[in-house]
C-alpha cells in the first residue's frame, strides 16, 4: 500500500508577541481562535490554533507564541510563504480591510492565469497571501468578525523555498500522492489527490539564496493529512525507505504526527485528522478557555502564573479604525 495525503493539515509559524498575534490573525483576518493551549514541548508558551468553525484540517494555521522572539529570515529550506484562499469577489474588501488596519501588503497581481494574489506580512514579517480563486466558492467560511460571504476559505497553498527542487518533488509525489499540475518560471506546483483547501504546495527553486534562519515571523514546519493512524504507519514505511529519519508517532491530542526533514530541509509532520480539536470542548466553545492535556493538567496552576493575559478579540477595531 503506498500513502496518498489529502493535502496540508496545518502549517506551524512562530510569532513573539501572544497578544499581537491573537488580534491579527483573529482580529484583522477574522479566523476563529480554535484552540487555546500550550507548546507541549515548552509548556510555559502558548500554542494557538486558527481556522474555520470546528478547526478542519486544511483550514489550520498555528503558531508558537514566543514573547521577545528574535525575528526570524526567510530563506532556502523553509516554508516561506502561506497562502489563505478568499473568493474572487471579496477582492476589494480585502484591500479596504488591509488599509483600514495598516497592514503592510502589495496591490493584486496575477499568478497561473487565474489567481488573485495579495501579498501581505504580520508584525514579525511572516509572509502570508491572500489568493482569490473560482475553486473556493463550494467552500464556507466563518462567520466571526469578518461577514460570512467574505470570510477566509482555509488554506489555499503554502510555498517552499528550496536550493534544488527535484528530490523535495520527489517525496511530494512518489511517497505522499501529489501530481505535478503546473510550472511557471522558477515555480512548480504540486496538487493532493482530491481538490479542496490546502491541496497545493509550490516548489519554489532559489538556487545561491542565503538559508532560513528560525525565529518570529517563520514557519516552524508543515503538516500533511492523514486520514488515521494506520495510514500514517504506512506513510512513514515509505519516508523511512527513503532514507529519511522519521521520528516515531507522536501524541499531540488533537491528532497523531511523525516529523522529519525533507531533503531540501524544511520540517515535514504528518498529522492524522482525528480526533480533532473536539476532544475536550463543545464546538461553540473552542478556544474560549486554556485547554490542556491530561498530562499536563497537573501543572495547571504553574503553567497559568506563567503565561502572559490575553484577550481574544470580538469586535476589532485596529489603530485606524
Amino acid at each position: 500500500m503506498s500513502f496518498t495525503s489529502r493535502g496540508i493539515h496545518h502549517v506551524t509559524a512562530i510569532a513573539s508577541n501572544p497578544q499581537r498575534n491573537l488580534d491579527f490573525y483573529s482580529g484583522v483576518l477574522g479566523l476563529r481562535l480554535v484552540k487555546r493551549t500550550v507548546n507541549f514541548d515548552d509548556p510555559t508558551t502558548y500554542h494557538f490554533y486558527y481556522g474555520d468553525d470546528t478547526g478542519s484540517p486544511g483550514s489550520l494555521i498555528t503558531f508558537f507564541a514566543w514573547p521577545d522572539a528574535r525575528r526570524g529570515r526567510q530563506g532556502a529550506g523553509q516554508v516561506a510563504v502561506t497562502s489563505f484562499a478568499i473568493l474572487p469577489s471579496s477582492v476589494g474588501f480585502w484591500i479596504q480591510r488591509l488599509l483600514r488596519f495598516g497592514v503592510q501588503f502589495e496591490q493584486p497581481v496575477t499568478r497561473f492565469d487565474n489567481e488573485r494574489v495579495i501579498a501581505f506580512k504580520d508584525n514579525d514579517g511572516f509572509l502570508g497571501e491572500l489568493v482569490a480563486h473560482p475553486s473556493v466558492e463550494s467552500r464556507t467560511g466563518w462567520e466571526g468578525i469578518v461577514p460570512a460571504e467574505h470570510a477566509i476559505r482555509g488554506l489555499y497553498s503554502a510555498t517552499l523555498w528550496l536550493e534544488s527542487c527535484e528530490i523535495t518533488g520527489k517525496v511530494l509525489t512518489e511517497d505522499m500522492g501529489f501530481q505535478p499540475v503546473r510550472e511557471q518560471a522558477s515555480i512548480f506546483r504540486y496538487a493532493a489527490s482530491e481538490p479542496g483547501a490546502g491541496s497545493i504546495v509550490d516548489l519554489r527553486c532559489v538556487p545561491g539564496l542565503w538559508q532560513g534562519v528560525p525565529g518570529a515571523g517563520i514557519n516552524h514546519h508543515i503538516a500533511f493529512r492523514a486520514s488515521d493512524n494506520e495510514e500514517q504507519v504506512i506513510a512513514r514505511t515509505a519516508f523511512v525507505k527513503r532514507g529519511l529519519n522519521v521520528t516515531p508517532p507522536i501524541d499531540r491530542h488533537y491528532f497523531h504526527s511523525i516529523y522529519f526533514r525533507e531533503p531540501g530541509g524544511v520540517l515535514f509532520e504528518v498529522a492524522t485528522d482525528p480526533p480533532g480539536f473536539g476532544i475536550d470542548e463543545p464546538a461553540e466553545a473552542l478556544g474560549s478557555a486554556l485547554m490542556l492535556p491530561e498530562w499536563l493538567e497537573p501543572r495547571r496552576f504553574e503553567i497559568e502564573a506563567l503565561l502572559p493575559n490575553i484577550r481574544v478579540p470580538f469586535e476589532f477595531h485596529g489603530p485606524n479604525a
